[in-house]
């Protein structure tokens, strides 16, 4: 899959603003914008790639402005957490750190990098 990444990004800065959150990265499109984390760490939190390339997949099959539209209403309607967008997104990353686990189960070698994914925590009010 084709995608940029863009490091100090103004667009995820205001989602981190908006978010409470000391990192976040969000995709526009095919690329992936970050803010409070460099490239090469994002890219080796695979679990965190993973559902970022997820929305990538998800623009494609949507198209650029119909999947705006699609996410913007979603999350209007049932909130940034529920948004079934990023219900999928946030499945992509879990199966993905299910078999990094199973993996380092067997290899004993996979370490985690502990970055949250802020998308993937909801916040109590």
């Amino acid at each position: 899959m084709h995608y940029k990444i863009v490091e100090k990004s103004l667009f995820a800065r205001i989602a981190r603003m908006v978010l409470k959150s000391s990192n976040v990265a969000m995709v526009i499109g095919n690329k992936i914008h970050l803010s409070g984390v460099d490239k090469h760490t994002f890219e080796r939190d695979e679990g965190w790639l993973a559902h970022e390339l997820c929305h990538i997949r998800q623009f494609q099959e949507h198209g650029y402005f119909r999947f705006l539209w699609l996410y913007l209403k979603e999350s209007y309607n049932v909130g940034y957490y529920n948004n079934k967008y990023e219900v999928e997104a946030r499945e992509a990353g879990s199966k993905h750190k299910r078999h990094q686990a199973a993996t380092k189960k067997e290899t004993g070698n996979v370490k985690p990098s502990g970055l949250p994914l802020p998308s993937d925590v909801k916040k109590e009010v």
